[in-house]
């Protein structure tokens, strides 16, 4: 029976985006409006504050060819090389609200959603390489967790407040996404899908927000495991690891209170065997 471990008991606002580091053997999170970006490293079993912004949030992060961070804050998309204290802006995206999730796609490119405002919703848009931007989902409430199926021909990409996981073909020379249809229709269940991620065999992972879990589905769409934690509000889910064996997921602690969020609401937490290993997630080669 695989057991949960608390392994940084940061009492993250919004801990959020957790990402294996395979260079540096470290995974690394982030709590989006304190603009903390932290990281652990599990040969020590310690943690710390990797880099702090100024005051913007940090919706998320990809890990560059190089090695460097390419952080996505409100608009603007800057790299961070690891122990260093400044950032180097890229580029900046014409967005109104702040980056929430995002992910790079086996070319180099970077899917990065935004928030929803007091009159809008949020979007969905593509970053290519040569830095330019492309809006490529409109109208998204909250868009959230994204992945890719082993043959990289599916791009799934989350919903949160339709409480729904979508499909799309997925051109890997263009970056062009296609005939969206639903995958998972949560609607009615415990919670809101977040964060996500595909392991070696195909299944999806999904952070259960305000669901205190994490749910795996078969890639028809049906729930076949799910993992209670002792936190509501689980955000993001990843594998970690040098063999990637080991599943990490962030949790947030948005009121304080830990007796209505639960008494590990806002740290890190991490499964040592769920039976299914991870695959490394790809690199972007934006900056």
């Amino acid at each position: 029976m695989a057991h949960t471990e608390r392994v940084a008991d940061t009492r993250a606002h919004t801990g959020e985006g957790p990402l294996w580091h395979p260079d540096e053997e470290r995974l690394y999170w982030v709590d989006i409006p304190a603009g903390r970006l932290f990281q652990y490293d599990p040969a020590t079993d310690e943690y710390a504050v990797a880099y702090e912004t100024d005051g913007a949030p940090i919706g998320g992060y990809t890990i560059e060819s190089d090695g460097a961070l390419l952080l996505f804050t409100r608009r603007r998309v800057e790299r961070l090389v690891p122990g260093e204290n400044e950032t180097r802006l890229v580029t900046e995206i014409d967005a109104e609200t702040r980056f929430n999730d995002v992910i790079a796609d086996p070319k180099g490119r970077v899917f990065c959603g935004t928030m929803p405002g007091e009159d809008h919703l949020g979007d969905l848009y593509r970053l290519d390489t040569d830095g330019s931007a492309s809006l490529v989902v409109e109208d998204v409430d909250i868009p959230n967790g994204m992945g890719f199926s082993s043959g990289l021909g599916t791009f799934y990409f989350t919903e949160s407040e339709a409480h729904r996981i979508y499909a799309f073909d997925y051109d890997r020379a263009t970056g062009a996404l296609s005939n969206k249809r639903t995958f998972i229709d949560i609607s009615g269940e415990d919670g809101i899908p977040d964060g996500m991620t595909v392991d070696e065999d195909d299944h999806i992972w999904s952070a259960r927000w305000n669901g205190g879990k994490v749910v795996r589905y078969c890639p028809a769409g049906e729930a076949v495991t799910e993992f209670d934690l002792p936190a509501r509000k689980v955000s993001s889910v990843t594998f970690g690891g040098p063999e990637y064996t080991d599943l990490y997921l962030t949790t947030a602690l948005t009121d304080g209170d830990r007796a209505t969020e639960g008494d590990g609401a806002g740290a890190l937490f991490r499964i040592p065997d769920v039976g299914v290993g991870g695959v490394p997630e790809f690199r972007s080669d934006i900056a």
